[in-house]
């Protein structure tokens, strides 16, 4: 056994992280988390940092704060709606607008367009709903 692990007690008591237990403590991983994200080149351990509290932000939202299941078209329904974004606004990273509205309709799928195929859709949404350039 490594000496780290020798005396995991001690670990928690001299601040490693720990589970997530209330939503306060949520906001501080979740701070704390962003803060790690925004570095442009972050370290290996601050890779592995980000990697544990990401587990750690996610094993609690997935028990407080479920996501229900919902199809595609929903979603993309949804986002449209709370970004007051239109299809025409989003039909240039699917395609067309006639696209969106197959999509929309439960007719076709979201696949990536043949010239973007490395792109993946969902990457290409994340830039119009949230302004992200790139996912991890």
């Amino acid at each position: 056994m490594s000496t780290a692990l020798a005396n995991p007690t001690e670990m928690i008591r001299q601040g490693a992280p720990r589970l997530i237990h209330s939503d306060e403590e949520l906001a501080e991983y979740s701070e704390a988390l962003f803060a790690l994200t925004a570095k442009g080149d972050p370290t290996p351990d601050e890779e592995e940092a980000i990697e544990l509290m990401t587990l750690l932000v996610d094993r609690y939202e997935s028990e407080h704060f479920p996501v229900p299941a919902a199809e595609p078209a929903d979603v993309l329904r949804f986002l449209l709606e709370q970004n007051g974004l239109s299809q025409r606004d989003v039909a240039p990273e699917l395609g067309s607008e006639s696209t969106v509205s197959l999509v929309l309709s439960g007719k076709r799928q979201l696949k990536p367009r043949p010239h973007r195929a490395a792109q993946p859709a969902v990457q290409r949404l994340a830039r119009c709903f949230f302004g992200v350039t790139s996912l991890r």
